[in-house]
Formats: structure tokens, C-alpha cells, sequence
């Protein structure tokens, strides 16, 4: 990596030129000017006076050479406090994360300017949970346990090989054992090692440096491979597929006013999944779908500008649900009273002759918090949508409205009920407020519901008005061990009403 010194020096001869550099150097030493044939007048502020050397107030860096570090003297500096006592990676082999310490020296196979930190750590969190879910047409009582593992090989300090992998599920179904309700199948041992992701992630500007032997000041992020994608907090696209992506990052525009502003292109050509295009046996089709898009983030006009554009393309039996999506929000803090999220997606394009259309249609969203006198632990908050036809992510297995509240949110592991999801026809909101007491523990209660709009009962998911009171509670008993505590129930117009109580202990390593 660049030293800071490195990148300072480099900064000063880019935006001021030599030139520049030499009025500085005369500015701050009138005899090193004078040595370097510099005679000119010094230019400065009317504002400014120049104020006489005095080699007294200058003096060496302190040198530490003969004193051995120490970290316990490092701690003392900042009164006494220590580090939490973290859980540590179940495997850590190589270089440590987050230790105090001296490092030991790279190795020196990528370049001398991109040296080699070899570390292997698996990390992740085990997951098991005791839930009674009443889904109106299907109520169990189950015990279902989750195990989620993190491999991650790093490499150098910008370049890694990354793994995650669920060993205890498969197709979505989790290894569990039913004990009560009609609809139970007793015992299901899931065991699965296929990967989740597998990718490669990098920058090319440092491995330039690396190969090269000269610094650059070029940055670009890349990555490829089975990997993870994340936009708008998973409201446009959260999946994993195959395929790659790459990133403009650290742009700015004094003039518009913009101080920091990346742009990202990607790509997915396998194991793309959409609640738009499903397979034979109805389930999310992952094989025969791509996915090409671009999303920039702009910071300007004192807050944070998220923006996309994308196109899900569907070979052979799916061609014709094809679509494009189009999205763009826009959050900040308005005084000192209110965060304000506003989110838009378009997805239109889709041109489905021979199948029912699946993807057409815009949801607007509307996220807000108050700011209290607590606004760290204490936060009220409402949350609202309309939704006009069939409007989809980009890129995800679930609805748009994930984020809205605690009641459209499942628990990915035993089926717990929600809300509907896809913002399919309707309009809504949630009202809530989550408190963090001391920041050691959390509980959140809301009330949510969802109102159908015009149309055909038949062709919207929610088949008529649903409403809903949830409340989730989580205890860290531990730096490693959560417990969760969520409860929900829910009226649904036209069909039956959905109820559910869980609690999970989460492990994490």
C-alpha cells in the first residue's frame, strides 16, 4: 500500500504542479530559495505576514529504536480503556485481524509495492430457533437450526478470495425436526456443500502497482466470479450469481457540488434470481437468466443520491419475461428532527405475449425516523409505499417492501409469516419504534398494513386488505451469543389470518 507521506507528496505535485511546489519551498525557507536560484518576490494573503525562523522551535522525531513496544503502555494513554473482548474467527491462521501490535513484514511476491499478507480465517454464526408459524394454509411448530460460514483467504491489503457457504440447508429448506401442527413431516436433515458464493475481489490498480514497481494513483475495484451484489439495502438487487462487476470509485465535482461520487457495472450470467421469472415446479428459476446493470452513488445537496438502471434478460422458455428496471433515491437529515429515505423503481420493458406478465409497473417508498433526545437508542419511525401493477427488484428472491418493517420481513429459517411483500397492487405502511436502552439490547414494536388498490383480485398477490402487530426483541447474553425473541399477527381480507411466535439463540464465531 501507499504511505501517507507517499500519497501526500504525490497529491501536492498533481494539483499544484512543480512550480507551485517551489513558491511553497520559498514561502517556508527564504535561504533554501535563495540557494535554488529562486529570487523572485514571495506572493501571499493581504491577510498574511511572514514570521522570522527560529530553528529552536523545530526538533528531531522522538526515536522509540531502543524501547520495545508495549501494548499495555499503549493503552494506558487512552485512560485504561480496553478492546471488547471480540469472539475470534473459528480458524485463523496467518495474519490476525483487529490485535494490537506491530505487523510482520509482507512478502514480497506480487511486487514490492503490493506485498503479500497471507490469512485464512473461517468466521460466520450458527443459528437455531423454536417457532409456532400459522401461514393461514399451513401452521407447524418446529425446531430448525441455520450454520453460516465466511471463508475468507486474503491475500494482500486490497486483494481476497471469498467463500460463504450454508452446510445445514438446501433449496431453501433447513434441516429441522416439525412437532406440531397437520402439516408437519417430523424430522428433515438438509446437509449441503455447495458454495453460496465463491469470487475473487481486487483492486487492478494496486496489482498495476505490484507488477509495475511505480505507484499509480488509478483505483479499480473489480470482481468476479459466484459473488454477492447489494444495492439500495437490498431493496433493488440483493442475489448471488455468477458473472462479474467492476467500480469507478473516489469521484468528486467541485462544481456540482458533488464531494464523493462511484459508479459500478455488473454483470450476472448464472444463478440470477428475480420473484418474476420462476421455473416449472414454481420455484425462483436460478438457470436460463442474466442480469447486466449499472448504479452510481453521488453525495451532493447534503445528502446521498443512489441511483441504477438494469436489465434481467430470460434465454428460451423465459425470453418473454424479460424486463428492464430503473431506480433512484434520495436520503438525508432534514433539521434536527427527521431522516428521510425516498425511493423509486420502475420496471417496465417486459413484453410477455405468450405468458401472464409478471414485471411492469413503479413503487415509490418512503422511509422517515425522528430524531429524540435519544437518537442513538430511541427511534420512532414510519415507513410507507404505493405500488401500481407488478413492480420487481432487479435482483433478489424476495419482495420489495423488505425493508418497510419488522412485519414484511421473514426469518430465513423457519418460514415465519409476514405481510405481503411485493408491493403488487397496493399501498401501505408501518408504524413503529425500536429502543436500544443502553445500546445492550433491542426491542421494536410496529403496527403495518397493506391496502389493495383496483384490479382483479386474482391477478394480486394480497387478495385484499391485510393488517398486522409485531414486535422483535434481541438480548446480547454475551460478546458471542444473541438471543431473539419475535412475535406477529396478522388479519388478511379473503383468506386466512397468519400468526407466529419464535425465539432464537444465535451464536456467532
Amino acid at each position: 500500500m501507499k504511505s501517507d507521506f507517499h500519497r501526500f507528496g504525490i497529491g501536492v505535485r498533481r494539483v499544484l504542479g512543480s512550480a507551485a511546489v517551489a513558491a511553497a519551498v520559498t514561502v517556508s525557507g527564504t535561504a533554501l530559495a535563495a540557494s535554488e536560484g529562486h529570487d523572485a518576490p514571495r506572493k501571499m494573503s493581504p491577510g498574511a505576514k511572514p514570521v522570522e525562523h527560529d530553528s529552536d522551535k523545530f526538533g528531531p522525531n522522538p526515536s522509540y529504536k531502543d524501547k520495545p513496544y508495549d501494548a499495555e503502555k499503549q493503552i494506558e494513554i487512552y485512560g485504561g480503556k480496553t478492546g471488547i473482548d471480540a469472539p475470534r474467527p473459528a480458524v485463523e491462521l496467518g495474519r490476525p485481524i483487529y490485535v494490537e501490535g506491530a505487523f510482520g513484514e509482507g512478502i514480497n511476491l506480487f511486487g514490492e509495492k503490493n506485498l503479500l499478507f497471507p490469512a485464512f480465517n473461517i468466521s460466520g454464526d450458527w443459528r437455531t430457533a423454536v417457532a409456532f408459524n400459522d401461514n393461514g394454509d399451513v401452521e407447524t411448530g418446529q425446531i430448525a437450526t441455520r450454520l453460516n460460514l465466511e471463508v475468507d483467504l486474503k491475500l494482500t491489503a486490497t486483494e481476497r478470495l471469498h467463500a460463504f457457504i450454508r452446510p445445514l440447508d438446501q433449496g431453501g429448506k433447513f434441516t429441522r425436526y416439525e412437532f406440531f401442527g397437520d402439516d408437519r413431516d417430523q424430522g428433515d436433515v438438509r446437509f449441503d456443500v455447495n458454495l453460496q458464493t465463491l469470487f475473487f475481489e481486487g483492486d487492478l490498480g494496486a496489482m498495476y502497482q505490484g507488477f509495475s514497481g511505480n505507484y499509480t494513483s488509478v483505483d479499480l475495484p473489480v470482481s468476479f466470479g459466484l459473488m454477492p451484489v447489494l444495492f439500495q439495502n437490498g431493496v433493488w438487487a440483493e442475489d448471488a450469481f455468477i458473472g462479474g462487476a467492476f467500480a469507478i470509485p473516489a469521484l468528486n465535482s467541485r462544481k456540482l457540488d458533488i464531494s464523493n461520487m462511484d459508479f459500478t457495472f455488473f454483470g450476472g450470467f448464472d444463478k440470477v434470481t428475480t420473484p418474476a421469472i420462476k421455473d416449472a415446479q414454481g420455484n425462483l428459476a436460478d438457470h436460463g437468466v442474466n442480469v447486466f446493470g449499472v448504479a452510481a452513488f453521488v453525495e451532493a445537496m447534503e445528502g446521498y443520491w443512489e441511483a441504477g438502471l438494469g436489465r434481467i434478460e430470460g434465454d428460451g422458455n423465459f425470453d418473454d419475461l424479460s424486463y428492464n428496471s430503473a431506480t433512484i433515491a434520495f436520503t438525508r437529515r432534514y433539521g434536527r428532527r427527521l431522516s428521510n429515505s425516498v425511493r423509486a423503481i420502475y420496471t417496465f420493458g417486459q413484453d410477455a405475449d405468450n405468458v401472464q406478465q409478471t414485471a411492469d409497473g413503479l413503487v415509490l417508498l418512503v422511509e422517515n425516523s425522528l430524531i429524540t433526545s435519544l437518537p442513538s437508542t430511541l427511534i420512532p419511525y414510519f415507513n410507507a409505499w404505493i405500488g401500481l401493477d407488478r413492480p420487481q427488484p432487479l435482483a433478489d428472491d424476495t419482495g420489495v417492501l423488505k425493508n418497510t418493517g419488522i412485519n414484511f420481513e421473514t426469518d430465513a429459517l423457519t418460514g415465519f409469516p409476514k405481510l405481503d411483500d411485493t408491493a403488487n397492487d397496493t399501498f401501505g405502511g408501518a408504524i413503529g419504534l425500536q429502543y436500544l436502552f443502553n445500546l445492550d439490547q433491542q426491542i421494536v414494536v410496529e403496527a403495518a398494513m397493506v391496502q389493495a388498490l383496483g384490479g382483479n383480485d386474482a391477478d394480486r398477490n394480497a387478495k385484499g386488505d391485510q393488517y398486522a402487530l409485531g414486535i422483535r426483541y434481541q438480548l446480547p447474553i454475551s460478546q458471542a451469543w444473541i438471543v431473539r425473541a419475535d412475535a406477529i399477527y396478522g388479519w388478511l381480507e379473503n383468506v386466512d389470518d397468519i400468526s407466529g411466535a419464535r425465539i432464537e439463540l444465535r451464536r456467532k464465531f
